[in-house]
């Protein structure tokens, strides 16, 4: 049947772009470690060795992040928001591969998202999901991204991508059943700051 057939190729190629998407993400996603144990992921987010993950990830001033080739770094906390559950690592490497990112301001229920991270010790793994509430762009509830995506330990630090594999948010907390992100446009404004030199609540670790 040509409509069974033309159904299964627009299949296979959603397929297709998303494990493109998939291993985009994956170059970007750093795994943090504590202790000799991982800790939860990060996000290359600019090539000169700047890392974002959440606070409650990086709760030490140094963390030891392997990258997905496998190479080895210690960071430095350089930056940390509890308030904004962000924190910003310094690494010595400037040819790291950053994040694609847009506003997550911009986004529609329903639009298809892909999150990749380190799920109960499980490195690189992806999950898809869709939009349950774009960020408002106001303080409180409203602020947060809302995804319906199955998340674990492990995703809190790591990319949150649309279709097109252009970084949304940073996954930071499961609740109700939803993945709960920090939006990029708030991680944006924290990471202008702590390059700054801090304010806004940011400070040195």
């Amino acid at each position: 049947m040509p409509g069974a057939e033309s159904l299964l190729r627009g299949v296979s190629v959603l397929e297709g772009a998303l494990a493109e998407v998939a291993e985009r993400l994956r170059r970007i996603t750093v795994q943090l470690r504590a202790g000799g144990r991982s800790a939860g992921a990060g996000v290359v987010w600019l090539r000169r060795g700047v890392v974002v993950t959440n606070a409650h990830v990086a709760a030490a001033p140094r963390a030891e992040i392997v990258t997905a080739g496998g190479r080895t770094f210690t960071a430095r906390v350089t930056g940390r928001d509890p308030r904004r559950d962000l924190a910003v690592l310094a690494v010595a490497a400037d040819a790291l591969e950053p994040a694609l990112r847009t506003d997550a301001r911009g986004l529609r229920a329903g639009e298809l998202l892909v999150a990749l991270g380190h799920p109960l010790g499980v490195a690189n793994a992806a999950a898809l999901g869709v939009v349950h509430r774009a960020p408002t762009g106001q303080p409180g509830p409203g602020g947060w991204l809302h995804a319906d995506i199955r998340l674990a330990p492990g995703n809190s630090g790591g990319p949150l991508a649309d279709a097109a594999g252009r970084v949304v948010g940073i996954n930071a907390m499961i609740a109700g059943g939803l993945g709960i992100a920090v939006p990029t446009h708030v991680i944006e404004q924290f990471v202008h700051e702590v390059l700054a030199g801090g304010g806004g609540g940011a400070r040195a670790a």
